[in-house]
């Protein structure tokens, strides 16, 4: 199964959290310090079938760019810098149990409230991180916020043409289930048509073949 990496974006469409994971890790809510937006159009693919180590690679680097709050470099609310296994959050050995993650998970959670002000040292040293990353990064921030708004787009319209999709396979296997008349032959369904003529469906309704309900 291949990998990808993930973001959970806010309102404003800029992320909150950025993941790495295959199958259905991107909603998953276990292991993590945040919980998946309700709305599934905020949670979206950054890249796709990725190794696991390019998808570790790419999620450092997201993090990188976006920055953490909890250490006041960034807007995510990711603990670890990425690339590397998710943690357990059980038992004793659990990294929430250390004093120091407990510490930041706080102070994150001071700052992400709404109406809340954020510490003048706090902001001044947010504000500094992200020019010294606007300098050594010829892309400015914008670039990257509105190809996230482009990928939230895309993730809608992907899940419009995948109903779509759904919807008609659903009428092939309701057809598949009556028989087909062609060649003034009666076959119990398209399925044995198409064996026994060694004709392709789309073969056989083009050249006069047709569903019945019942046989007659």
């Amino acid at each position: 199964m291949e990998y990808y990496t993930y973001a959970y974006l806010r309102e404003d469409g800029t992320p909150y959290y950025i993941g790495k994971g295959k199958g259905n890790r991107w909603t998953d809510k276990n292991g993590k310090n945040c919980i998946p937006p309700n709305d599934k159009s905020k949670i979206i693919k950054l890249k796709q079938n990725l190794t696991e180590e390019e998808a570790f690679r790419h999620e450092i680097y997201m993090i990188a760019l976006f920055g953490k709050k909890c250490d006041g470099t960034g807007i995510l609310m990711n603990i670890a810098d990425g690339g590397n296994a998710p943690p357990i959050y059980y038992g004793e050995d659990s990294p929430t149990k250390r004093p120091e993650v407990r510490a930041k998970i706080g102070a994150a959670n001071k700052i992400s409230l709404k109406g809340r002000k954020v510490a003048e040292e706090v902001r001044k040293k947010q504000s500094n991180t992200w020019k010294e990353k606007l300098k050594n990064n010829p892309r400015p921030i914008s670039y990257y916020t509105e190809n996230l708004k482009k990928m939230a787009e895309r993730n809608r319209t992907d899940k419009e043409k995948h109903k779509r999709h759904s919807e008609m396979m659903k009428g092939r296997a309701s057809a598949n289930r009556k028989s087909v008349l062609y060649d003034g032959k009666l076959y119990m369904s398209m399925t044995e048509a198409i064996k026994k003529t060694g004709f392709s469906r789309y073969f056989i309704l083009k050249k006069g073949g047709k569903f019945i309900d019942k046989i007659n």
